[in-house]
């Protein structure tokens, strides 16, 4: 196991599932939701391809820790548009996260 103990990986996951949960109940639940209710196909239709999933990925991640984070609406878009058009333009497709595009 790498040095690591049965006990470090359970502390772990245990870490890992402790802030996915402030995620979803955090400021952001919203749009992690509506994020999640995007099917596969929505996905391709961006870029086909396996890029647009990476990105999508990534964009999840900094949406689920901004919530559990509690950061402005500044912030999160200042770092969704790090990620760039693709990142955008999946975003725009939460009804919520839209709204900060406009």
């Amino acid at each position: 196991m790498n040095g690591e103990s049965l006990k470090d990986l359970e502390q772990e996951f245990r870490e890992i599932l402790r802030k996915n949960h402030e995620a979803f109940v955090g400021k952001y639940a919203k749009e992690i939701d509506e994020l999640l209710g995007l099917s596969r196909a929505e996905i391709d239709a961006i870029v086909p391809g396996t890029a647009d999933l990476e990105v999508y990925d990534q964009l999840m991640t900094i949406v689920k820790e901004a919530s559990r984070r509690n950061l402005s609406q500044a912030e999160l878009k200042a770092r969704i548009e790090t990620l760039g058009d693709i990142a955008i333009t999946i975003a725009k497709k939460s009804a919520t996260l839209a709204k900060f595009f406009l």
